[in-house]
């Protein structure tokens, strides 16, 4: 079965990115895949400093997160925009997981291979659409296959209803659109059937 893995680019308990994570993973269930929701609040590391690696090597919790990375065929992000740009929260979290750890390790091993999808949710117009293009590009650059469609819910704060639904229905089925392309990319470049 395909594996993938949910999480947004916020710790923020009341963030919206989180809620668009949480719709994502039970939208990649109901399309067969096994799902694992995660909160990066869980994996509180410090800023990536090259002094810090040389001294201590990866923390704990990178590693953590890098073998979670590892064991999945793919990942959804939720993604908030930050000055048209992606979280620090995020690409601390992306760097740190970049650094091998182990003796004679891949390249970008949590990453080759794997495949991505992306959303986001933002009080404005677009929905957070311009965060999603340097996410894009870079993950591109490390050996990610993102999916083509993506979903940018724009009027975030009222984006959902009282149930953590979206609100509105074209938003909805862009999400499962984006999620159906996660599941079957990562299914297909990962030579599984879809009841294997």
């Amino acid at each position: 079965m395909t594996k993938l893995l949910m999480f947004a680019g916020s710790a923020r308990k009341a963030s919206t990115n989180r809620k668009l994570a949480a719709l994502a993973a039970g939208t990649a269930k109901e399309a067969g895949a096994q799902v694992t929701l995660i909160d990066l609040a869980d994996f509180d590391m410090p800023i990536y400093n090259g002094d810090i690696e040389e001294a201590t090597g990866l923390p704990e919790n990178a590693k953590r997160l890098k073998q979670l990375f590892v064991d999945h065929d793919g990942f959804f992000i939720a993604s908030p925009e930050y000055n048209s740009s992606i979280s620090p929260l995020l690409k601390n979290a992306l760097d740190w997981i970049s650094r091998p750890h182990t003796e004679n390790e891949p390249p970008l091993w949590a990453y080759r291979g794997k495949v991505a999808a992306l959303g986001a949710v933002a009080p404005g117009a677009l929905g957070g659409l311009r965060g999603l293009v340097p996410l894009r590009m870079m993950l591109g650059n490390i050996g990610v296959t993102v999916v083509p469609s993506q979903v940018a819910v724009s009027n975030g704060l009222s984006a959902f209803d009282e149930n953590g639904a979206l609100a509105s229905e074209p938003h909805t089925n862009l999400l499962k659109t984006t999620v159906t392309q996660l599941v079957e990319t990562s299914r297909a470049l990962a030579g599984k059937s879809p009841s294997s």
